[in-house]
């Protein structure tokens, strides 16, 4: 039965292993997981993915996306190209919990090569486990916004 709590996720070749762990914690917190892959070690083009995980997220429904390449880089900057998107790419637990705070971020991102001081999946919890503060944030988010124009 699903607890209405729904997340996207994609990757490319470069993240294969840490996308299928931090889909298998998404379950385990009670998210329903909308994995669009990859599976496998074959070839993709990380802007795809991005592409194909924002497009599927902006159809409404889902409380955030997270997507991963080899460092996070270039999907996060892909996924950011696409209006209405905020992605983060935090590099451990503060970071996360800022990018949700004061940036209301509505995409994560991580690097299956990265060797993070903190565990992935404990970066993914403060992320999903912070809320948006507003007030003098709001208005910083609206600028940010207001780029995409």
């Amino acid at each position: 039965m699903s607890s209405g709590k729904k997340v996207v996720i994609a990757n490319d070749q470069g993240a294969v292993a840490l996308s299928k762990d931090l889909a298998e914690h998404l379950t385990r917190r009670g998210y329903e997981v909308n994995h669009l892959g990859i599976f496998t070690e074959d070839s993709v083009d990380y802007p795809d993915m991005a592409e194909k995980a924002t497009t599927e997220y902006l159809k409404g429904g889902y409380d955030f996306g997270v997507l991963c390449c080899g460092t996070g880089i270039g999907i996060s900057i892909s996924a950011n190209k696409v209006h209405g998107i905020r992605c983060a790419l935090p590099q451990n637990i503060f970071a996360a919990t800022m990018a949700r705070e004061h940036n209301d971020a509505n995409f994560i991102a991580f690097g299956g090569r990265v060797v993070y001081p903190e565990k992935p999946t404990d970066i993914l919890d403060a992320f999903m486990d912070s809320t948006f503060q507003g007030g003098r944030h709001q208005r910083r988010v609206d600028k940010i916004m207001a780029l995409e124009r």
